[in-house]
């Protein structure tokens, strides 16, 4: 294979940027090619037959997997049919890079994982774009070094989602049980949850509090969670889609010292001596570890410094570069996408029983609670 071609199955908002990456990004793109999309809606696929020459359109995209037109599909329809579309692709024989998140529940999750084991000839990822930013990247060296020593503590604000009323009025399935299946926690925060797993991996327990302030919707957009570790090292996840101005701050704590991400630097405050050890030898009451920082960012970092493209062109480029052989190193594999994923429903079922979660928790349990919360939006609006 020379050129992956690629087929992209939703071209609302998202969609049609990506389309727009093939059309405006073909040097960077090298190897990757559009041929064909599909939607369901005539609005959409009209677009396309006017802004894709050359471009098949489809209003089936089981016509689309069927028409040997490409080799690799792009799922970016509401997230409830994420798995279904990813599963079809692959017993099609065709690659898949899903967008976020997997799906709203881990159950069918678990699903698209098993299907993916049955095609090990086929490539799976996720659309994990905040995995190509150098400061996370840089954050996961530290720690899987060890250089941060046993984590402690992670904390992420992440705060400055601010979406008005505008906001959730432009679609209908926006800011509802049943055409989102959640709400800061599944659109806006996919990215963050997995990132938090990813650096600190999966808690064991998690509580929290969800609520809906300032909007007409169903569904969740402020989220306080916190969580415990295996190793007894605490977490907390703050998020929300109405504070103004918002904040966004990744703090991790470890015996060896503190990463701190803010403001597009990553700030590592390094002790000359782990502090366990530091308070065992130490004899100066109230004594401190001595400390360095070390400061990683700015435009110069960032150019010196990023492997990928950033954000969704960079997935892509690694993508296609992993499928044609140029890279052996694959930055968001499809089967870790469950991992964010069980966060987020931890969060969910903790704040809908009001108690503490397990991990793993109930996953009919979850589906069940999730059921009466779509009923009932169903029923308040009829």
């Amino acid at each position: 294979m020379n050129t992956v071609r690629f087929g992209i199955v939703g071209i609302g908002k998202q969609g049609t940027l990506y389309t727009k990456f093939f059309t405006k990004a073909g040097s960077v793109l090298k190897g990757a090619k559009l041929t064909a999309v599909c939607d369901i809606d005539e609005g959409r696929r009209a677009y396309a037959e006017k802004n894709l020459p050359g471009v098949r359109v489809f209003e089936d995209y089981k016509e689309m997997f069927a028409s040997g037109l490409i080799d690799a599909v792009m799922v970016e329809t509401p997230h409830y049919f994420h798995p279904q579309i990813a599963m079809d692709a692959l017993d099609a024989g065709l690659n898949v890079l899903c967008d976020k998140p997997a799906g709203v529940y881990t159950k069918q999750v678990r699903e698209l994982n098993e299907k993916a084991k049955q095609h090990p000839e086929l490539l799976f990822g996720m659309m994990f774009n905040q995995r190509t930013n150098p400061l996370y990247i840089k954050a996961k060296q530290l720690i899987d070094s060890g250089e941060l020593g046993e984590m402690k503590r992670i904390v992420w604000i992440i705060t400055d989602w601010y979406r008005p009323k505008a906001y959730y009025d432009q679609g209908g399935w926006r800011g509802t049980w049943n055409g989102e299946g959640g709400g800061v926690l599944l659109n806006q925060c996919p990215h963050q949850l997995d990132l938090f797993t990813w650096l600190a991996g999966m808690p064991e327990t998690v509580t929290s509090q969800l609520a809906t302030r300032g909007r007409d919707i169903s569904v969740e957009n402020d989220v306080t969670a916190m969580c415990t570790f295996r190793n007894g090292a605490s977490g907390v996840f703050i998020t929300s889609t109405h504070d103004a101005p918002g904040t966004n701050r990744l703090e991790i704590t470890g015996d060896c010292g503190k990463i701190v991400i803010e403001k597009g630097k990553l700030v590592f405050t390094k002790n000359a001596v782990p502090e366990p050890e530091f308070s065992k030898t130490n004899t100066v009451f109230m004594g401190k570890p001595k400390t360095k920082k070390i400061t990683y960012g700015g435009k110069a970092y960032y150019l010196r410094f990023r492997k990928h493209p950033p954000q969704h062109l960079g997935i892509i480029k690694n993508y296609t570069d992993y499928l044609l052989g140029k890279t052996k190193d694959f930055t968001a594999p499809g089967e870790q996408g469950i991992n964010g994923l069980t966060f987020s429903n931890a969060i969910h079922l903790s704040g809908w029983l009001g108690k503490t979660v397990t991990l793993p928790f109930d996953e009919d349990l979850f589906l069940s609670e999730l059921e009466k919360r779509k009923a009932e939006e169903t029923a308040a609006n009829t």
